[in-house]
């Protein structure tokens, strides 16, 4: 039966580095407990690792079987530390945003083995989702090394995972947009259509709060050239090709930053930085990450 650790036994440093990624650890330790729930619904217990002759104590690395870049290491220690109590002794956790190559370890835990046993699935599972974000992002940040345009995530996140997700990407080297509909506002096709127009859309935002950063999605030049003339100052440039935003940053001159957006793909990175704008948005570093190959074994 595992420890189902409290909020408030667990380690404050483990808190406090939470805090220091721009985490809740409250709300990461809510993440945990459900996804033990999943696992042992109504306090169940785990039927095969129990079945296994009585084990004691052991050691398991978790060990990287790819290149790439790690993020989650904390969160997955939050879960055995969920799982396992005072039991619970970690060492050699490499830092989230570090890069590692295959057969590298990142983290290291030991404690009762049939608990650990338990535990492995649901930590690997963060860590191995959370790493394949910051992974990819890294690809990305490389691709565009020296152009002076930058990678930005979306809001096309897993629901609920959001502020894990834009963690990873800023472990991979990436730039967060907004984190919620609240903190900016973003003028996209079916606001235009309801307002009548680009600009009538942003006026219409601007006057309901004169503070709020604004961006607009334009999906031509003149549209473009609108909004420059009404003075907004962000603009997003949807499914141009390079050609046209090359054209788009002319126009601009300055005036407003620029983001390309829409069907960006890696081997085109550079193309599209080379035009000019400021910041390239994929939604593909959360919404369609792969994994990356993290394993837990036992010595």
């Amino acid at each position: 039966m595992i420890a189902r650790t409290p909020y408030a036994d667990l380690p404050r440093p483990l808190l406090e580095e939470l805090v220091g990624a721009r985490l809740d650890p409250r709300d990461v330790y809510e993440m945990v407990v459900r996804a033990f729930d999943e696992d042992l619904p109504d306090g169940g217990r785990d039927v095969t690792s129990s079945a296994m002759p009585p084990m004691g104590h052991g050691t398991g690395d978790i060990g990287a079987r790819e290149a790439g870049v790690v993020a989650g290491l904390g969160v997955a220690e939050l879960v055995f530390r969920y799982a396992l109590g005072a039991d619970l002794e970690v060492t050699a956790r490499l830092p989230d945003g570090m890069h590692v190559t295959a057969g590298d370890i990142v983290m290291t835990v030991s404690g009762p083995l049939q608990d650990l046993l338990t535990a492995e699935r649901t930590a690997l599972n963060f860590a191995s989702h959370l790493s394949g974000v910051a992974s990819a992002t890294s690809r990305w940040v490389a691709a565009l090394a020296g152009t002076g345009a930058r990678v930005l995530d979306t809001r096309k996140t897993l629901p609920t995972y959001r502020a894990l997700q834009k963690y990873a990407v800023r472990c991979g080297g990436g730039t967060n947009h907004r984190f919620g509909l609240s903190d900016r506002a973003m003028v996209k096709d079916n606001h235009v259509v309801a307002a009548g127009g680009v600009v009538a859309a942003y006026e219409l935002v601007r006057a309901a709060d004169p503070t709020l950063r604004v961006e607009v999605e334009v999906t031509d030049l003149d549209q473009l050239r609108e909004l420059l003339a009404a003075g907004c100052r962000e603009i997003l440039l949807d499914n141009m090709d390079t050609e046209t935003m090359a054209k788009a940053v002319g126009i601009t001159a300055g005036r407003a930053t620029l983001e390309a957006s829409g069907g960006l793909t890696l081997d085109r990175a550079r193309e599209v930085a080379a035009t000019g704008v400021d910041f390239i948005s994929v939604g593909a570093l959360t919404h369609s990450v792969q994994v990356f190959d993290l394993g837990l074994d036992l010595r």
